[in-house]
């Protein structure tokens, strides 16, 4: 059974970073891309960022510069590394491999 966890949502002022963790099980996380999206209060999901089976990272362009993300084979994680965050940057972060998903996590940023 595959299945992702996220954790490491907080509240946090604004100019600070947080570091979220997806941890897959049943599966390799490097058998496919993880994708994190979001969900805005009363917005539409959006793309965040993603890290390809290959390893290639792709950010959406809000967050451009500011976020980074990155996996760990050995733990079975991708992690998505926020800093000089904003109030818009509030949310629950999902992470998604294939038709799986997590249950998300949330972000406050707010002074």
């Amino acid at each position: 059974q595959v299945e992702l966890v996220e954790s490491g949502g907080d509240l946090v002022q604004p100019g600070g970073s947080l570091e979220l963790s997806c941890r897959l099980s049943g599966r390799s996380v490097s058998q496919n891309a993880v994708i994190w999206y979001r969900r805005a209060p009363k917005k539409p999901r959006e793309f965040v960022a993603t890290i390809t089976r290959s390893g290639q990272t792709y950010f959406a362009d809000s967050v451009k510069g500011r976020f980074g993300i990155s996996r760990d084979n050995f733990t079975n994680t991708v992690s998505l590394q926020m800093s000089s965050l904003k109030p818009e940057d509030t949310a629950i972060y999902y992470c998604n491999h294939e038709q799986f998903w997590g249950q998300g996590t949330q972000v406050n940023v707010t002074a």
